[in-house]
């Protein structure tokens, strides 16, 4: 185990038979730190829980826990990256949208200042109920003028995130996976760009249009969606803001129909980015939107709310396979 980690609240589980790599994020800010010496890193007492803790003991002298206060924690980033540091900030997705809503946007993006959010608990990732889960972190984010906000999918994307979060201009918002993270995209070939769209296979009886780690069910759906002779393809945003819109357009011409798939409610997320790019570049095709319903979601265990709001691998195919008319097949 990496020095100073500590399992918590909050990981992704879904882990088994699979490749992962432990604290993605703290392997990047400790590249980040190494390379260029100018990264300092906050909590909000959460350090534990939000992959902070192996930095801390690597660099002892750039770490502040700001204590239970969300506010402070960014006002104080903001007042670090002032001085020429790249502030990067940790705490959970619903307390750094919802308390530090004004401080984001006005002491960090409205001046362009280099701080970057990494924020846990993304979506349906904690049972822990409506006070803990950011389901709509992304729209909040993204209606922040000049912010820019990513969802990654996996452990490669979430390190190369983290490494290269202090060259990108001004503030940033990025969803954090931590703990024990899948590996979807070699590290050896896959490159994570700002701002652009990813395709993912060449099926095209259905674009699968996604973002975090809704691409990775996307891809296992595709493959049993295939035994039912459909054939699919992926296109990953990982990018929220900047959205590649160019991108989204030119997919969703290719195939037959649009499925988006988000760890987000349905309201002001990547389904809505779709359909604004769909309507400005005149592309119309059947659409089904999958995601969190507009409303608090209960506490439960995360594979029960993940299975029971359709976003695990075996819902998304179910809801493909039941909108093209070969549900029966699919509950084969």
């Amino acid at each position: 185990m990496l020095k100073g980690r500590t399992l918590g609240m909050g990981e992704l589980e879904a882990v088994e038979n699979r490749a992962s790599k432990l604290a993605p994020f703290a392997t990047g800010a400790i590249a980040a730190q190494e390379a260029h010496g100018d990264v300092v890193l906050l909590t909000a007492d959460l350090g534990k829980y939000t992959d902070t803790y192996p930095f801390r003991d690597r660099f002892p002298d750039r770490f502040y826990n700001v204590g239970m206060a969300e506010q402070a924690l960014v006002m104080v980033a903001a007042g670090l990256a002032r001085t020429g540091l790249s502030a990067y900030c940790t705490t959970y997705g619903a307390f750094a949208t919802r308390r530090a809503h004004d401080f984001l946007a006005i002491a960090c993006a409205h001046g362009g200042a280099s701080v970057k959010m990494f924020a846990g608990n993304p979506g349906l990732t904690t049972g822990y109920g409506g006070t803990h889960q950011a389901i709509e972190d992304l729209a909040l984010m993204r209606a922040v003028p000049d912010m820019t906000v990513i969802d990654p999918c996996d452990a490669t994307e979430m390190q190369q995130i983290a490494e290269q979060a202090r060259e990108m201009e001004g503030t940033v918002y990025c969803r954090l996976l931590r703990g024990n993270v899948p590996v979807v995209f070699d590290p050896a070939t896959h490159r994570f760009e700002l701002g652009k769209a990813k395709r993912i296979g060449s099926g095209t009886d259905i674009g699968f249009i996604s973002t975090g780690f809704m691409t990775e069910r996307c891809l296992d759906a595709s493959a049993g969606l295939a035994e039912l002779g459909i054939k699919a393809s992926v296109l990953h945003c990982a990018t929220i803001k900047p959205f590649d819109t160019e991108a989204v357009a030119a997919f969703a011409a290719s195939v037959d129909k649009v499925v988006t798939a988000e760890n987000h409610v349905l309201v002001g997320g990547l389904a809505s980015l779709v359909l604004d790019a769909l309507y400005a570049n005149g592309v119309m095709k059947p659409l089904l939107k999958i995601g969190i319903p507009d409303r608090f979601i209960e506490c439960g265990s995360i594979p029960y709310l993940q299975t029971r709001y359709g976003l695990t691998a075996a819902r998304v195919r179910e809801q493909v396979a039941q909108w093209l008319g070969a549900g029966a097949q699919a509950a084969e």
